[in-house]
């Protein structure tokens, strides 16, 4: 007898189970995708990635398309209240309304994610997919941001990455430079004469998304090493900078075996320029600096290059 009791409390517990775990099944409604500018095959093909995809990595009930399109009273719903009045006659849980609309080549993806009955909305982003191709990728990520509800850039994965990401990341992703540069110096104040000087350098950088930092080693009327610091004004293709240099400068004199002055010194930079290609794997930058060496003969010059990173 207890154990027919225990088996029957056994019964109900496993039946309790599977009734909370369907009644907790939420059904979700998708708005057939409206859209503007773009070929309807297009727009079908996109929603039925977006509607496997949230079967794929969620439980929801997503009520279908036919079952949608039956107690709609337009052929279209492109706002909140009428995607709320369909979510209600389907006694749904959730309701998604998802917009495509062509801007040029590029396509631009908007939805909102309701719960209803409060038609509070759990989330809502948009994000923009470069051409038909990239639709595929920016639906299935579109389908992970309305699964884990949370905004459309939070949720990238390996493999995942969009067509804008990728260029994105080539403006922002850290990266080393090495490159070199050419052109002149111009002294100011203490060298042995006024005429100008070819000069040229080598860069080791490191770019983060504001600012590079690096090493500078070069042939200056002499000898010159230093560390510098630009801050990045753009993350476009042209991009002007501001920085400063800090290092050791030694000056070529010719009375130097002559006399007891040393043409050594700590070396401070003020620079400024204009990086181009900036957002390519290489860079060509336009530099002005103006350098002082703290030695005996308070050296002062304008050094003028371009180069190549």
């Amino acid at each position: 007898m207890k154990s027919l009791s225990f088996s029957i409390a056994l019964l109900l517990f496993f039946a309790t189970l599977i009734i909370a775990q369907e009644t907790s099944t939420q059904k979700l409604v998708i708005v057939p995708l409206n859209s503007i500018g773009i070929e309807p095959a297009y727009v079908q093909t996109a929603e039925s990635i977006l509607r496997m995809e949230i079967n794929r990595i969620s439980t929801l009930d997503i009520i279908s398309e036919r079952r949608t399109r039956e107690v709609m009273e337009e052929d279209y719903c492109n706002d909140t209240e009428c995607a709320m009045e369909i979510g209600k006659a389907l006694n749904a849980d959730q309701v998604l309304l998802c917009n495509l609309n062509a801007l040029g080549e590029k396509i631009i993806v908007q939805y909102s994610l309701l719960e209803l009955p409060s038609g509070r909305r759990l989330v809502t982003d948009q994000t923009t997919a470069l051409n038909v191709e990239d639709l595929e990728a920016v639906m299935k990520r579109v389908a992970v941001s309305i699964v884990a509800k949370q905004p459309f850039n939070k949720n990238v994965e390996v493999g995942s990455v969009v067509g804008k990401e990728s260029i994105e990341s080539l403006r922002r992703a850290a990266r080393y430079n090495f490159g070199i540069g050419f052109g002149y110096l111009f002294p100011i104040h203490g060298y042995d004469n006024d005429k100008k000087s070819f000069t040229i350098n080598a860069y080791f950088d490191y770019e983060v998304p504001d600012y590079a930092v690096g090493l500078m080693i070069g042939a200056r009327n002499g000898f010159a090493i230093n560390l510098y610091g630009n801050y990045l004004f753009t993350k476009t293709d042209v991009c002007p900078y501001l920085g400063a240099s800090l290092g050791f400068h030694w000056v070529a004199h010719e009375d130097f075996f002559f006399d007891d002055k040393e043409g050594d010194g700590i070396g401070l930079g003020l620079i400024g320029g204009i990086k181009l290609f900036h957002t390519y794997t290489f860079q060509l930058f336009i530099q002005g600096e103006y350098i002082m060496t703290f030695n005996d003969y308070n050296d002062k010059a304008f050094v003028f290059t371009i180069g190549i990173l």
